[in-house]
């Protein structure tokens, strides 16, 4: 995502994913105001929190519940403990990403695994979440400036971040390949599986830069790998169901939601495999973001690590279909994009 030139192309890429998606209402309000919120709690369920609502066939709706832990709330900076509330930042206005976060099928609520994470979260810390709505850059003003205490909403842990922001990671920040669900090719993480396809990707993208270094390797091997453009996601798309390309090479998020979308379609698709957004020499990883010594970055991954050792964090990633971008842990500022490459 945008603090550098390489992230700002990924997210471009992943905004150019998504907006073929019926998202034609936009977000409400101005920066820093909130869209309706999805519903935190289920019905008549005290402690109970609702994933994937109004998700629009993007998720599959479900409760999970989620008791406050009382050993993890005592870690919250007394502020935060006073407030009762989770201020929650999410950088989705104008157009949103599906699936990370987007308007639901009300064409008002703000849904998406981010928010959804976020409610979690809240959830085991025993606070109210209160989700605020942003522009990407507006976002980090908002964590600056104290109007947010966390940001969740696809963010990388870099080097440069560190300098202003801690971090606890909670998903993996995967590319992915998109191919026909009857397509018997995978990757393997290794790039010489790529040898005689042709691949789709969006230009001036992370994900086009790595692609090309690959091509760069084969050519020299005596071996081809096509690289196709087309306008927009809808030409990449159009091209795969019609057999012109193998696979389409983009944000492993966008990706799940469009195969969650089309699974009835005479012509699925599936994920082919998924690499890091940093690349082969390491793995990036998606961390809730927040100021600089705050003290939320311990009990938020405190939090977090509870929702993995209990399950719900597998049910809320299964129902958002990105089950591949687990991690087994959360760690706080764990190694990022270094300088050169955040």
């Amino acid at each position: 995502m945008p603090s550098t030139r390489l992230r700002s192309r990924f997210s471009r890429g992943l905004l150019a994913a998504t907006a073929v998606t019926a998202l034609a209402a936009g977000l409400a309000g101005c920066g820093g105001d909130s869209a309706a919120s999805a519903p935190s709690t289920g019905k008549n369920a005290p402690g109970t929190v609702t994933v994937g609502a109004l998700s629009n066939g993007a998720a599959r709706q479900t409760d999970l519940t989620v008791p406050v832990v009382p050993a993890i709330r005592a870690h919250l900076p007394k502020a935060v403990l006073d407030s009762g509330e989770l201020v929650i930042g999410i950088g989705a206005l104008p157009a949103g990403s599906a699936p990370l976060n987007f308007i639901g099928s009300d064409q008002r609520t703000l849904t998406g695994s981010e928010p959804d994470f976020g409610r979690l979260v809240a959830a085991v810390l025993g606070l109210k979440p209160v989700v605020k709505n942003f522009t990407w850059e507006n976002l980090f003003v908002g964590i600056d400036s104290g109007r947010t205490n966390v940001g969740f909403s696809n963010i990388t842990d870099t080097e440069e971040r560190k300098k202003k922001y801690e971090f606890a990671s909670y998903r993996q920040d995967n590319l992915g390949f998109e191919a026909l669900k009857s397509s018997t090719w995978t990757f393997t993480g290794d790039y010489q599986v790529l040898a005689g396809k042709t691949v789709a990707v969006g230009a001036g993208t992370n994900q086009e830069k790595i692609l090309l270094e690959w091509q760069a390797k084969l050519r020299a091997q005596g071996k081809q790998l096509t690289v196709k453009y087309f306008p927009d996601l809808n030409g990449s798309y159009l091209a795969l169901s019609s057999g012109k390309i193998d696979a389409y090479f983009g944000p492993n998020p966008g990706i799940a939601y469009h195969v969650a979308r089309n699974a009835s379609t005479s012509r699925p698709t599936r994920n082919a495999g998924t690499i890091s957004g940093a690349g082969t020499t390491l793995q990036g990883l998606i961390a809730a973001t927040s100021k600089k010594d705050s003290g939320l970055a311990r009990p938020i991954a405190e939090a977090i690590n509870h929702l993995i050792q209990n399950g719900q964090y597998a049910q809320w990633l299964a129902a958002w279909n990105l089950a591949n971008e687990a991690v087994p842990t959360s760690q706080v500022n764990p190694p990022g994009l270094p300088l050169d490459n955040s």
